[in-house]
């Protein structure tokens, strides 16, 4: 029998640190994505009455999930959080990294980290397996629209000036996998929606501003040949051209995918034989597909 292959090491987690911590400093300044991302665990919370008393957090910023939490109608009824940080996008079959006991907590959120995971299944079955039975895993990550004009004029610019180019913004997964990836992890009951927003700014270097302040910049593994002056300005150059609008901004597209799961318990209810449904989930809920616009 062949052993099992080891996950790829897509991203380099000591890159990774790294960029987080440069990006505290300035974090506040670009946290609307993150704060979007909390709004909607806390809303998701708002609605579901009942206790969750063992709560852990393993979002890379925690500060806009408590801040939301705090002022929220499911404060009372959610705490105290237990706040882990950013292991669960190092998670690797076998290597334990969530420092939470299997079956101790009632709740697990991992708001905007989960993205840099190099075993997004791997890390989701850590996170399950440290649920209760009938705990709730409350997740967003981005998906694979998001920044898709800054992926393609990086390209050109550089095939422009180079023999070849290197990724520069990171392979992000599709955000209509979230349930499969759910199920694949062992949830039970899985939700997942996709939060498409458009950010608007003045130019591409506003942009990387924004991605630096995020901690969301490039930290795939490897040698990595940096971007010169020259291929910088150039990208700018054909991202103004190729999605500049009318009063000179440029858009940015980022795609945030919430997800939503239960640790499997004999009281849920079992799903419905496929095909047997006679109304759309949407309707059901009476939601619709959220979207947005934004300029900074």
């Amino acid at each position: 029998m062949s052993p099992i292959s080891a996950p790829p090491r897509i991203f380099d987690s000591a890159r990774r640190t790294a960029r987080l911590a440069r990006s505290t400093r300035r974090f506040g300044e670009a946290d609307f994505l993150h704060m979007r991302a909390a709004d909607n665990a806390v809303a998701s919370l708002e609605v579901i009455l009942r206790d969750f008393t063992g709560v852990v957090d393993l979002s890379a910023h925690p500060d806009p999930f408590a801040a939301l939490l705090k002022d929220s109608i499911a404060a009372d009824r959610v705490g105290p959080v237990r706040v882990i940080g950013d292991a669960a996008s190092r998670a690797a079959p076998g290597s334990g990294p969530l420092a939470v006991a299997d079956q101790s907590a009632d709740l697990a959120v991992s708001l905007m980290s989960l993205h840099w995971a190099n075993d997004l299944p791997g890390a989701l079955s850590q996170i399950r397996r440290a649920l209760k039975p009938d705990g709730l895993f409350l997740g967003t990550l981005l998906g694979a629209g998001t920044l898709k004009e800054l992926r393609g004029v990086l390209t050109e610019a550089e095939l422009e000036s180079r023999d070849g180019a290197q990724a520069r913004v990171s392979p992000f997964a599709d955000g209509f996998d979230g349930a499969a990836l759910l199920q694949r992890a062992g949830f039970a009951l899985p939700v997942t929606d996709v939060d498409r927003v458009t950010v608007r700014y003045p130019d591409l270097f506003a942009l990387i501003r924004d991605l630096r302040a995020m901690g969301e910049t490039n930290v795939l593994a490897g040698v990595t040949r940096p971007l010169t002056r020259t291929i910088a300005a150039r990208a700018a150059q054909l991202y103004a051209e190729r999605h500049g609008e009318a009063d000179g901004r440029i858009p940015a597209t980022f795609e945030i995918v919430h997800l939503a799961g239960w640790a499997p318990h004999e009281s849920q209810q079992k799903p419905l034989k496929r095909g047997s449904a006679k109304m759309r989930l949407a309707d059901a809920l009476g939601v619709r597909e959220q979207t947005g616009e934004e300029s900074v």
